[in-house]
């Protein structure tokens, strides 16, 4: 089985070559950097208004990378915005009555019922003692007390009215306009997100590798515009014949020297392939077993990461 990626390939014969001429008890292996590369885009088509990094740029975290054009997003977000002001207004209006002008009529016309109630009371008194000492008729005295019970229908209702008047809308309407606020809330998110898509940010610190499109151009939706490689996706990639297994599991500590490092960089293993592989091509039986190796790959500590490259071959020193 020949190996599909050139420099694998090359790898893999490199590993069991060295194998070969130093034993396997040597502890040293060759190996490569590779890049996990990060390719930032839009979630919408537009067109490129500004790209702000250049291959080769580090950048920080939330460091801004590109800008679409985003004239009409923003004016969707503007509408979105006040849509859910009005919302909101509205909600708060259910909740408070009536307005204040509206009820203060309301009350003005209560106390004007109660003085002519307590006038009508007076007025039935009064009437009451004079039928008594037979100084008026009796058809005086109840249409005093009729007035009386007008003017006192009259209070009730003018109280009644005040309270309602006074109180809030009814629940199911609170329910229903709770409902439109939400809605209108949502509305602000998505406005707020396919602006957001327009200007994105980077999402951990890094190294731009790439632009790919340039100033001007429209760019499809889903398409990447920016490939950056932030430093904790750094990796060396090595092989080792099948025997090293139970040497190398994952989280073994280990070491890493290549040209121009001014000191070894410590890693550990973070996998170990399922599969083997076969350099050169043979078939396999047990007099060439030895020809089998594994890939690994291993990542070096935090504080080491800066000086290593993509492509970059180094050595694997094994505990």
């Amino acid at each position: 089985m020949t190996s599909k990626n050139p420099i694998l390939g090359a790898c893999v014969l490199a590993a069991a070559a060295l194998s070969g001429c130093s034993g396997s008890g040597s502890g040293t292996y060759q190996g490569y950097v590779e890049g996990e590369f990060v390719h930032i885009g839009s979630g919408v088509a537009g067109r490129l208004e500004r790209l702000l990094v250049e291959r080769g740029q580090p950048v920080a975290a939330d460091a801004p990378l590109y800008e679409l054009e985003s004239s009409q997003e923003a004016a969707l977000v503007r509408q979105a915005t006040e849509a859910l002001a009005a919302a909101e207004a509205t909600l708060a209006d259910l909740g408070t009555g009536r307005r204040t002008a509206e009820v203060d009529v309301v009350r003005a016309q209560l106390a004007q019922a109660r003085a002519a109630e307590t006038q009508s009371a007076a007025d039935l008194e009064r009437d009451t003692a004079q039928l008594e000492a037979g100084g008026i008729a009796r058809r005086q005295l109840e249409a005093s007390r009729a007035k009386h019970d007008i003017d006192a229908a009259r209070v009730r209702e003018l109280e009644s009215q005040l309270e309602v008047a006074e109180l809030s809308a009814r629940p199911a309407q609170i329910r229903g306009q709770n409902s439109q606020v939400e809605a209108a809330r949502a509305a602000v998110d998505q406005a707020r997100w396919r602006l957001d898509q327009l200007r994105p940010v980077a999402p951990a610190a890094g190294v731009i590798v790439d632009t790919l499109y340039r100033e001007g151009e429209w760019i499809p939706a889903g398409s990447p515009i920016v490939r950056m490689l932030p430093p904790a996706n750094i990796k060396v990639r090595f092989f080792v014949p099948q025997a090293e297994l139970s040497r190398l599991p994952i989280g073994q500590s280990l070491t890493i020297r290549c040209d121009g490092c001014a000191e070894t960089i410590a890693a550990a293993v973070s996998y170990v392939a399922t599969e083997p592989e076969y350099t050169p091509p043979i078939i396999y039986s047990n007099e060439n077993r030895s020809k089998l190796v594994f890939m690994l790959e291993a990542r070096p500590v935090e504080s080491q990461r800066e000086g290593l490259r993509p492509g970059q071959p180094v050595e694997v020193i094994l505990p």
